[in-house]
């Protein structure tokens, strides 16, 4: 869920992925009316369940929402943290998923891994304070839940170890990394990799009581053309009795999963596991258990990341898909994507959240986005048409910056249909 790449793959510049065709969609879904729901034992009316997710995203890698720039003081940093929650809380959200392992770092005073530079602009560096520590206190003191948001095998934002913390351990064991599409990575092939960015996150969930801990939609990253992941001495050495590397790749990411939740139950039973994946999972035209879409990017084939199976044999707590388009988008139109993803968690244990790009509404076409992300309504939709899907256990908002700037009042449409009355996040 890094911001520029999830940016990238929502608006389509995947060449299969297309969003044309909006505009007469976005008309007819002018004529959807909020529901109004029984809430509550007393049976009282409202726009939605007494209990959902109302959760917002609050990225950190390069600064995208929060701090607004490295370097500022402890205090400027902790008044624009706070000042997050307190906008969370007047928007009638309750859960806030703070990113505290953006590149292979902490936002906290971590036994395996340096600080993060965008505190301080500098690798290592000591803040003066401890970030994720004070946002479980003040977000619990506001009847929010703190998610602690990882990302598992992000290193670094460019492909040059000799830019990271002396101390790294992608320093100190260089042939974990690998670079590739202009970033670095850790090896997903690797077991003692696996084992330890499981420590390195494990390390934050033993010392906070985080409502739950949360992965992004990377495991291996994104396809750049023409690039191939430089994982062949592993997949040699590892690969046991597989005999296709997709395979393989897949069974390194569902053992991180398995393995992760696992010690999550171990270190803090009460946390909870949730992963928040592109929205597509394969395309019908791939696979018959598919969505009816034409994405550029499938998490199955592309992320090795098989998001349905995760889902379907309840080997996480919740998801939230990442449905980044608007209704009627003819590559991935995003009602159809709603049901695909309502079926698939029914009947399981699984609970499920619809992760909503707020951060579009109101960008130009000029940016290369359809018209219908100019409108203030979009999401407003959005949300009246999964409250008819009980499946649908609530939203997330990506991301916190935007629900402060919110430029045609996207998220104050939303607030104003949907959230009326203040809502208990799920435990």
């Amino acid at each position: 869920m890094e911001p520029i790449s999830r940016r990238a793959f929502a608006l389509g510049t995947l060449s299969a992925l297309t969003t044309t065709g909006c505009g007469a969609a976005t008309g007819g879904a002018a004529e959807i009316k909020p529901p109004v729901r029984k809430t509550g034992a007393e049976g009282a009316t409202g726009l939605r369940a007494a209990t959902e997710m109302r959760g917002v995203w609050l990225a950190t890698v390069e600064n995208r929402d929060w701090p607004s720039r490295p370097g500022l003081t402890a205090a400027v940093q902790q008044k624009e943290l706070i000042a997050h929650l307190d906008r969370a809380v007047r928007n009638r959200l309750n859960t806030v998923l703070l990113q505290v392992r953006p590149t292979a770092d902490a936002l906290w005073p971590s036994s395996y891994e340096p600080w993060s530079r965008f505190l301080t602009g500098t690798q290592g560096r000591d803040p003066g304070w401890d970030p994720l520590g004070t946002a479980v206190r003040e977000a619990h003191a506001r009847g929010l839940q703190l998610h602690a948001w990882f990302n598992p095998y992000r290193i670094a934002n460019h492909t040059d170890p000799g830019l990271l913390a002396a101390t790294h351990p992608a320093r100190v064991h260089p042939d974990w990394a690998v670079p590739y599409g202009g970033k670095l990575y850790y090896n997903p092939g690797l077991p003692e990799v696996r084992a330890f960015v499981q420590r390195a996150m494990l390390d934050a969930v033993a010392r906070y009581p985080v409502d739950a801990v949360h992965f992004d939609d990377y495991f291996y990253p994104y396809p750049e053309d023409g690039e191939s992941f430089a994982d062949d001495d592993a997949y040699q050495r590892h690969r046991g009795a597989f005999t296709s590397r997709a395979d393989w790749r897949r069974n390194n990411i569902d053992l991180l999963v398995q393995e992760m939740a696992a010690g999550i139950k171990r270190v803090r039973p009460a946390a909870r596991f949730g992963i928040s994946p592109f929205g597509v999972w394969r395309n019908a035209s791939t696979d018959p258990r598919g969505s009816d879409t034409d994405a550029g990017a499938q998490t199955y084939d592309d992320l090795y990341a098989d998001t349905r199976t995760w889902v379907r044999e309840n080997r996480i707590d919740y998801i939230a898909p990442q449905l980044y388009w608007e209704i009627g988008a003819s590559g991935a139109d995003y009602a159809t994507l709603l049901d695909w993803w309502a079926r698939t968690a029914e009947g399981t244990g699984t609970r499920l959240y619809i992760g909503e790009a707020l951060y579009r509404a109101g960008a130009s076409g000029a940016d290369g986005r359809p018209a219908a992300w100019q409108d203030p309504a979009e999401l407003t939709r959005h949300l009246t048409l999964a409250a008819r899907r009980p499946q649908v256990g609530g939203h997330i908002f990506f991301a916190a910056q935007d629900v402060a700037d919110d430029p045609i009042g996207a998220m104050r449409r939303v607030v104003a249909d949907h959230y009326a009355q203040p809502a208990s996040p799920p435990r």
